[in-house]
């Protein structure tokens, strides 16, 4: 290549160079559409001819700015472009050049925007897949010191390679130069794919410079508060974007990372400049380089996790780990104004895995520093319990969909969390936050209780079961939580009262334990259906507390049903509550050992069906077919969860030896008339809506409720109903699918059971009319 090796140059057509600088000049003057673009395409030509090597240096000793940039993207473009047309031997004088021409026009105090130009070409050169240049940055500094492009071969066999001890000593340009070098290069290479195998190799270098851009960096970045306020903010932003570069190769590629690598790395993020700028965080201050240096500082703390739970005792581990600590406890609400709250969460949670995984490692080594590991895990804990407490209404109110999500994709991090801790730390957390509980009940601090709560529901999943808890639960559940949720003068937020209802889900074995609680929390409960916001979970909370402890309840069965009669006659109850109440008290009934009392009970629940079965009979009448099927669909779905809680309590499934007996004989003639009474509001509400896919869904469900029970109930229907519902179908029918499935259930629930013959029920189904049915007999 001619013009590279050296300083002197084959003679260059005077007219090509007079006509590059005339289009140049031309091109910011004034003029048409077409006739830029024409100057364009005749400047392209010349860069791009086998003289453009040659027309770059001589555009770069132009007197005119504008022409001295043009000669600094004609690098740019022959770099990027006609790198194949060089040899190899050419490519060492090349980079030799740029870094004479870069130091030349620092030294002349040039403009930035050619100084950044020709940055932009040494980086095209460093991205050239033959090109090895692993300590560019280290070179680049050294050339700008000496003020000429200096040998990169003497320079790498010498033993002195620091660049700190370099970049003292440039100037204002010459450091600004360097960085925006550096910033430059980090952004390239951020650009490229660290998994392919043709780019990995630029993320692999990154790793190697990582020393001269920390150094660079560090000494820059000592300016902020004196000289040059202008330095420091370019120094930021080039650290930004190499923070982010490191730390998305760090994670993935922490083994490329050498102990040198990583304790100049550490010095850094524990500096006093990074703690400076951490603290901006601990603030509510979101600004891009203190982020980034927390990215970082999490991408270490991935990548070092077993080295920081071993050596607690280092004082730079204890640095780093307090930082780690502090990520969790920046001003603002997690996700939608702490954004580095949850990824800080991310790696305390990595954190605790790790410690439980070295529960099973070798007891001595372990036993050496796990005690004083747990104790982050502990104090992660009192940090994350502040925040997840939910913000004042007004606050969430005026969140977005995509803060609302956030902030609870937190908690339920939190909630892995919490599980996670139990097999390392035991009942110690549940007992603490159990007595936060109780201080914030005491102090009417309903936020922090609906966050201790949170808490411990959370803990439920693992601990529920176990009666070690009990004691704790007990001095909660005897407190003032239940009625002071239902006081209306203690204006207690509604989250608050949810979380509470939650909380008797969650441990709905304790209270199976201790029957002694259930006054109180039924009372909260059955007050809490009179409130809009808590009816929904408040009902779920009943069915599950009186399927749990049903057999208790047996003596309170009239009370409950006074209970519903009176839910029936308040405004705006919704149907998905009613189905859950009754479904509860079916539960109860269920459990009532008399058979005849049984019944009896049954029977009055079906009262209430029946109401709605002709209030949906009149409104279909006289065509309001909506209110029709809304309260229709309310009775198919309330006798469907009564279906479900009259199941065997065991679960019991079909016993495939099974015979009649007296005993089934008496329960079959016992339920009779319940059970034609049930068959009637199915076949009612069924020939008034059978057009309505729901209503078909609702029916077979309610058909399907007694196939897997063993002996006669009211939900246990003979063939004859299912074979007349699905004979009433035709190829028109909505939701024909499920009424295929549910003759398929019931086909294969009586073939397995010798009493029952379906021959007939076969024949039946097989001759289902295609196209108009004949009438439900009621």
């Amino acid at each position: 290549m001619s013009g590279v090796n050296d300083l002197s140059y084959e003679p260059l057509d005077m007219t090509a160079l007079d006509r590059a600088e005339q289009l140049i000049q031309q091109l910011y003057q004034p003029g048409s559409p077409h006739q830029i673009s024409e100057i364009q395409e005749d400047l392209q030509q010349l860069q791009r001819s086998s003289l453009g090597w040659q027309l770059a240096d001589r555009l770069l000793k132009s007197e005119d700015e504008k022409v001295r940039f043009f000669g600094a993207l004609t690098f740019t473009i022959k770099i990027n472009v006609d790198w194949h047309t060089l040899e190899e031997q050419d490519t060492g004088p090349l980079l030799h050049r740029l870094l004479h021409w870069l130091t030349l026009r620092v030294n002349a105090q040039e403009a930035p925007l050619v100084t950044r130009k020709l940055c932009s070409s040494l980086v095209a050169y460093f991205l050239r897949p033959t090109v090895s240049w692993d300590r560019c940055l280290l070179h680049l500094v050294c050339c700008l010191n000496a003020g000429d492009a200096v040998n990169y071969g003497q320079l790498m066999s010498s033993p002195d390679k620091d660049v700190t001890r370099v970049v003292p000593n440039l100037g204002k340009t010459q450091l600004l130069a360097s960085i925006w070098f550096a910033l430059n290069l980090v952004e390239e290479v951020s650009k490229t794919s660290s998994t392919d195998h043709r780019t990995h190799k630029y993320h692999e270098r990154m790793i190697v410079m990582l020393e001269d851009v920390v150094g660079l960096l560090q000494s820059s970045l000592q300016l902020q508060g004196n000289s040059d306020a202008g330095i420091a903010a370019e120094s930021m932003k080039c650290f930004q974007v190499t923070a982010d570069c490191l730390g998305d190769i760090l994670s993935p590629f922490s083994a490329f990372f050498t102990t040198r690598d990583l304790d100049m790395l550490v010095g850094f993020l524990v500096s006093q400049e990074a703690r400076y700028q951490l603290s901006w965080l601990h603030d509510g201050m979101s600004e891009p380089e203190p982020m980034a240096i927390a990215r970082l500082l999490l991408a270490y703390g991935d990548a070092s996790i077993q080295d920081l739970a071993r050596n607690l005792n280092n004082t730079t581990v204890q640095l780093v780990m307090r930082e780690l600590m502090q990520l969790l406890a920046c001003t603002g609400y997690a996700g939608a104004e702490d954004d580095i709250c949850t990824p800080a969460l991310e790696f305390w949670q990595s954190y605790t895995e790790f410690l439980i995984d070295s529960l099973y490692g070798e007891e001595a080594e372990v036993r050496r520093w796990i005690d004083d590991a747990k104790q982050y895990v502990v104090q992660v804990i009192e940090k994350c319990w502040v925040k997840v407490r939910l913000p004042p209404e007004e606050t969430w109110a005026g969140w977005n969909y995509d803060e609302k999500g956030d902030f609870k994709a937190f908690r339920a991090e939190v909630t892995d969390l919490l599980q996670s801790s139990h097999t390392l730390l035991g009942t110690s957390v549940f007992d603490r936050l159990a007595q936060l509980a109780l201080e914030a009940l005491q102090n009417h601090a309903w936020l922090h209780l609906e966050a201790t709560l949170f808490c411990l529901n959370a803990l439920a999943e693992t601990i529920s079961d176990e009666d070690v808890v009990d004691a704790t639960l007990s001095r909660l559940y005897g407190s003032a939580l239940f009625p002071q949720m239902m006081d209306e003068s203690l204006a207690v937020p509604s989250k608050t009262q949810q979380t509470a209802v939650t909380t008797i889900v969650s441990f709905a074995a304790f209270v199976e334990r201790h029957t002694e609680f259930l006054p109180p929390m039924l009372t909260f409960l059955f007050g809490s259906l009179q409130m809009p916001k808590l009816a929904g979970v408040a009902a779920k909370a009943i069915y599950s507390t009186c399927d749990t402890c049903r057999k208790c309840l047996v003596s309170e069965v009239g009370a409950f049903l006074s209970q519903y009669e009176a839910l029936l006659q308040w405004e705006g109850v919704e149907s998905a509550t009613k189905e859950k109440v009754i479904g509860a008290i079916a539960a109860i009934v269920q459990a009532i050992p008399s058979i005849e009392h049984r019944v009896e009970n049954f029977n009055k629940l079906l009262d209430f069906i029946e109401v709605d079965v002709e209030a949906c009979l009149e409104s279909a009448k006289v065509g309001l077919l909506e209110g029709g099927k809304e309260t229709g669909l309310c009775a198919l779905r309330c006798l469907v969860e009564m279906g479900k809680s009259m199941q065997e309590a065991d679960g019991a499934v079909v016993d495939l030896e099974n015979e009649d007996s007296a005993e089934d004989a008496h329960r079959s003639l016992t339920w009779a008339l319940s059970q034609e009474r049930i068959v009637h509001c199915l076949y009612a509400v069924s020939a008034s809506l059978g057009g309505d896919g729901e209503v078909v869904e609702a029916c077979c469900q309610l058909l399907r409720t007694g196939y897997k029970e063993s002996s006669p109930g009211p939900f246990v229907f003979s063939p004859k109903i299912t074979e007349t519902f699905v004979a009433n179908s035709n190829i028109q029918t909505p939701r024909l699918d499920k009424i295929l499935d549910t003759a398929s259930a019931m086909l294969t629930r009586h073939t397995r059971t010798a009493a029952t013959a379906v021959d007939t029920s076969v024949i039946t189904l097989l001759k289902i009319p295609k196209s108009r049915p004949a009438a439900l007999t009621l």
